[in-house]
């Protein structure tokens, strides 16, 4: 049977027979889709999938420190990159 690597919010793995409804790039902390683009060709060239790992929801993915990706998601993207600016202008 297919397991699949899916994180808690607390970012600890367990192993679940469903692959959740997001992916994501362990060393990247990204998130996205799991039909997205930039990863089916990064997994068609041999690469990502060592470090692939799957969220039960989005909001499991936020809470765990993972970023949206800009490929899949770029509306959710925006918005983060826009946050974190405001949020490194503000600790000045």
């Amino acid at each position: 049977m297919k397991t699949y690597t899916l994180i808690e919010a607390d970012g600890e793995a367990y192993q679940s027979p469903a692959p959740g409804a997001w992916g994501g790039h362990r060393a990247a902390k990204i998130y996205g889709r799991l039909d997205c683009p930039a990863a089916l060709r990064a997994i068609a060239r041999g690469g990502y999938v060592r470090h692939r790992v799957f969220f039960a929801d989005e909001e499991t993915a936020i809470a765990a420190g993972y970023r949206p990706c800009g490929a899949c998601c770029p509306d959710r993207y925006r918005a983060w990159k826009a946050a974190s600016q405001a949020e490194s202008v503000d600790s000045l």
